[in-house]
């Protein structure tokens, strides 16, 4: 009997000790847990209580405090030995649990770049149907693949998301981690600082800035599409009194007797080309310039009206000479795609900037799915509508190739 117990006891420690993934505990926790880097273990105890205290050592050995909520999420970017402990506080069934969760490297290296595009969805622009190319027979599914091949991976060809509101769709072959007092990922575009003589007063302040939106998500439900809740990284501007929040829009295709008005000298071709309205009573139209002749409204779209809606950023354009002829695009300080040059920190995001539909600092553990969408309604001459582009985008916990 004595030696059966005791080949019961190893037999429990050693299939505790080679559990694999364990994606959800919902009954009891384990002593120990074994997880890859960059995997996320969420963990609820069974008992119930007034108060949840989950701990972990700092750099110091010192326990701190991770989270107070019955439910934790546990991930980590770097492989180690964490050792993390619950206590639940109540008068009457107080309880104390202490874990191991061992962190390896993936089996597979995971890529620092973008693995998959789930939505190519641009608002009517200049660049729709050029990059990447519209041919005809082209569907949602085809275009949403041309856009992947465009900046999956290394690949860093533009796509463009047209007026505001068109918006792109991405993730990783990982979740990207949220690490404290750090960035976490970088999303790469085409802006550029206009020169000195042109910008003087602060020449790091922007050129040719087209503000983008960021937004994250959780892929709580894990069905592995971006169906839940979305959270905006708040930038600079996001309390700004020019700001508009739950901004929609929503644009028309232009009829087919439609007669164009140009304004000479200007480079506009069509003054009233595409039509669009707003929820604030606010309307106008994406113009056409003579340096883009295709479809400007997204031809793979089978209905005539499309909606977009989101945080309008403030107009960002300035008409420099006063004719419509030169515009200086100035960018905002930070948090937002194609607003400064690739080879700036302001091109880089942290997770911990999200925030809810109300506003409010949410603590993400780590994100899925992000999604990046033109931020600006605004026209600029014979440069066209304000538009982000973007190219690439790097998990920064992630070493490059």
């Amino acid at each position: 009997m004595r030696k059966f117990l005791i080949l019961a006891a190893v037999l429990c420690i050693a299939m505790t000790a080679c559990q694999p993934d364990i994606p959800m505990v919902s009954s009891g926790l384990n002593d120990s847990y074994s997880i890859a880097r960059m995997q996320a273990l969420r963990l609820r105890p069974e008992f119930l209580g007034e108060q949840y205290l989950w701990t972990m050592p700092d750099a110091h050995g010192n326990d701190s405090i991770v989270a107070t909520t019955r439910d934790y999420t546990f991930i980590s970017a770097h492989p180690g030995i964490y050792r993390l402990r619950l206590s639940i506080v109540d008068d009457t069934n107080p309880f104390v649990h202490d874990m191991v969760i061992a962190v390896w490297d993936e089996e597979v290296a995971y890529s620092r770049y973008i693995s998959r595009v789930y939505e190519y969805c641009p608002a009517p622009g200049q660049y729709v149907g050029e990059i990447p190319r519209y041919e005809e027979g082209d569907t949602q599914e085809t275009m949403r693949a041309k856009a992947e091949e465009s900046i999956r991976g290394t690949n860093d060809d533009l796509i463009s998301l047209g007026g505001f509101g068109g918006y792109v769709t991405f993730g990783f072959d990982h979740s990207v981690v949220n690490v404290p007092d750090s960035a976490d990922f970088k999303i790469l575009g085409n802006a550029f600082y206009a020169s000195s003589e042109l910008n003087p007063v602060n020449p790091n302040s922007g050129g040719s800035a087209e503000p983008g939106i960021v937004m994250v998500s959780i892929d709580i439900n894990g069905n592995g599409v971006p169906d839940d809740e979305w959270y905006e990284l708040a930038g600079s501007e996001y309390s700004g009194t020019m700001t508009q929040h739950n901004y929609t829009i929503t644009y028309y295709r232009t009829p087919l007797n439609h007669e164009a008005t140009p304004r000479p000298g200007t480079g506009v071709t069509d003054s009233t080309y595409i039509a669009w309205s707003d929820n604030l009573g606010g309307n106008g139209y994406i113009e056409r310039n003579t340096f883009h002749t295709q479809e400007y409204y997204p031809q793979w779209v089978e209905v005539d009206q499309i909606t977009f809606s989101g945080t309008r950023l403030p107009n960002n354009a300035e008409d420099v000479m006063g004719d419509a002829s030169l515009y200086l695009l100035h960018a905002y300080e930070w948090g937002y795609a194609d607003n400064h040059p690739n080879n700036s920190d302001k091109s880089c995001f942290d997770i911990e900037w999200a925030v809810d539909s109300a506003g409010n600092n949410v603590s993400l553990p780590y994100i899925d799915f992000v999604r990046v969408y033109t931020g600006v309604n605004q026209q600029c001459g014979r440069i066209g509508e304000i538009s982000t582009e973007i190219c690439r985008a790097e998990d920064l916990h992630v070493a490059p190739i």
